[in-house]
């Protein structure tokens, strides 16, 4: 999937989840931190590839980008599997403590949309002709469905013209739906 795809899913994820597991406080700046925060989780997987959005926000971004690409080898590796899940969890549950002040910003937040990003992502390249390699280092690609030829070219028509608009129809049909529950969020910023 694009980038945008996944920054779509990701942000409809997030929200889904906070509907049904509402943050017991929140500040603004842990609000927009958040949404951040699932962007970056979003793109994350992505970081074997030199042309990953995330290099571009970064400085000195693309160096590094093309310096991983050849660290990787090919794209959809360790990044996409259970074993590089694991270390992103790690890594961010040992760094995100260190790097906010939890007077301001709220670092489990954070972590759970960096989280939920990065699940979007996997559960979405899933159903892509590709499929991920779960169990990498081994080379079974797993895929949703089973048969190949019936999942997602990436960047074809139907991720554009399907795929991306059903994530936004879906968020507004949520958001609508579920509109008292995320007003009550909103309304107790802290």
């Amino acid at each position: 999937m694009t980038s945008r795809t996944h920054n779509a899913i990701a942000f409809a994820s997030l929200v889904t989840v906070a509907t049904y597991f509402p943050p017991s406080h929140l500040n603004l700046l842990t609000l927009i931190v958040g949404v951040v925060g699932v962007d970056v989780g979003a793109l994350i997987p992505d970081m074997d590839t030199s042309g990953n959005y995330l290099w571009g926000l970064l400085p000195q971004g693309q160096k590094l980008g093309n310096f991983l690409k050849d660290i990787f080898y090919k794209h959809r590796t360790i990044t996409h599997s259970l074993l590089g899940f694991f270390l992103i969890y790690k890594f961010f549950e040992w760094l995100l403590p260190r790097i906010f002040n939890s007077s301001f910003i709220d670092p489990k937040i954070i972590f759970a949309s960096i989280i939920i990003g990065y699940v979007s992502h996997l559960v979405a390249d899933s159903f892509t002709e590709e499929g991920i390699p779960l169990l990498f280092p081994l080379k079974i690609a797993f895929g949703i469905p089973p048969i190949k030829k019936f999942r997602i070219k990436t960047g074809g028509w139907f991720e554009n013209f399907v795929v991306f608009p059903a994530a936004w129809i879906y968020l507004i049909w949520f958001v609508n739906l579920n509109k008292e529950v995320l007003l009550h969020i909103l309304r107790n910023l802290v």
